[in-house]
């Protein structure tokens, strides 16, 4: 890479990944922290026909920017937001925009105007699972998140203010019983919340021995469960005071909009009325239930082992719960009236939109938290039109954000 020096920008817009986006003498840069209509200087190293920026100065600040109220945010240079220096309304646009410019760009659609993006109802204080990396410096662990623009050394963190503060006070114990980890250099682990009271489980990544995982429980007497995924194997249970089942599983951290965004996918699936309906990527079922409980004969598939079980202890007699991969498991399941996916940000293989074109169900649902490979994957299905296209602020203060893409089979 090539240092330009420090140069004088116009911020233009906000890029996936949170950047903000300027252009200079045909160069695109790309400059964290900063806002639309930002006048900044930022000193610019190149590449080809990109450019990154590390901002210097704000010269004059555009009508969104704020001032970020998360002194890790500032101070530490925190990599888990990235739009705390945004207004609410400016993120909203900003994801709006990230949805648009994937979907037009990557995806080859055609879209009059941006989508609508629902607003969360807690825009601070949302997050109901934390994971930190945790490293042991002078006999002691740290436990914390790396700078955005330093992802080799975490930081220790004090307070998370987009995270429950029944999260970080359970992250608070688990630290001040540290003696009772693993022996190991790191380690990285997840505390998320259960219900709506104290009660907390407890994931923990490395180590090769752990005998004092009952003793940190019975300090730490907010967690029910603790599950441990030594050095190299798979995750095991190795504490239980209540009934935990697929407590270890894939959550949305948001309640709130996770609820909002479930019962859009559902009154959109219903509006089909499928006879048949495959839920790949279902989790515990939380969409799969209602929609056979609707009388649909639902087949959920799902990679995760403890949620698949669960979701067959729920669904009805006539559906089934099917554990394992969706590109192994789908061939099996079709065909059927009604698709939904909703895969991790990889977004889908190749195969499931190739077995999707070709087996043309009426309908796809396609939930994304990644606009990227969601517009990737529509390039792989151009069989299907749009229908309805709506984003679900699922992470205030970052820039991620879930859409929901109703697709139809096009007529021809």
């Amino acid at each position: 890479m090539t240092d330009a020096g420090v140069l004088a920008l116009r911020i233009e817009g906000i890029a996936a990944g949170g950047d903000g986006v300027a252009r200079h003498e045909g160069l695109v840069v790309l400059t964290p922290r900063t806002a639309p209509q930002d006048r900044v200087l930022a000193r610019v190293r190149t590449e080809k026909r990109l450019a990154r920026g590390r901002l210097v100065e704000v010269v004059e600040g555009g009508p969104d920017r704020v001032e970020p109220p998360c002194g890790h945010y500032v101070i530490d240079r925190c990599g888990g937001c990235q739009l705390q220096h945004l207004s609410y309304d400016g993120q909203l646009d900003a994801k709006r925009g990230i949805i648009r410019d994937a979907l037009v760009r990557i995806g080859r659609r055609t879209l009059d105007d941006a989508p609508r993006v629902h607003l969360s109802d807690r825009p601070w204080r949302y997050r109901r699972k934390l994971t930190l990396a945790m490293e042991r410096r002078e006999d002691r662990w740290i436990a914390g998140l790396y700078p955005y623009d330093d992802p080799a050394r975490p930081f220790a963190l004090r307070d998370c203010p987009i995270t429950d503060e029944r999260v970080v006070g359970t992250w608070r114990a688990i630290l001040d019983a540290a003696q009772h980890l693993p022996r190991a250099p790191r380690l990285r682990g997840a505390v998320r919340l259960l219900g709506d009271g104290e009660a907390a489980t407890f994931v923990l990544e490395g180590g090769r021995e752990w005998r004092t995982a009952r003793q940190l429980a019975d300090v730490v007497p907010s967690l029910q469960g603790i599950w441990w995924v030594p050095d190299g194997q798979r995750r095991r249970l190795v504490f239980e005071r209540g009934a935990t089942l697929g407590g270890g599983s894939f959550v949305q951290v948001n309640a709130g909009v996770a609820a909002d965004l479930r019962a859009h996918v559902i009154a959109r699936a219903l509006q089909h009325e499928p006879c048949v309906v495959v839920d790949a990527y279902a989790g515990a079922g939380d969409t799969a239930v209602p929609l056979a409980e609707a009388g649909a004969r639902v087949t959920a598939i799902e990679l995760d082992s403890e949620a698949a079980a669960l979701c067959a202890d729920r669904l009805p007699a006539g559906s089934r719960s099917l554990a394992g991969p969706v590109e192994r498991l789908l061939p099996d399941a079709l065909p059927a009236d009604l698709v939904l996916v909703n895969p991790p940000r990889t977004g889908v293989d190749q195969s499931v939109t190739a077995l999707l074109e070709s087996a043309a169900p009426a309908a796809i649902i396609y939930t994304s938290c990644n606009p990227a490979t969601l517009a990737r994957d529509l390039a792989r299905l151009p069989g299907y039109a749009i229908r309805s296209l709506v984003g679900f602020d699922m992470f205030p203060q970052t820039a991620h954000v879930e859409t929901v893409c109703e697709l139809v089979r096009e007529v021809r």
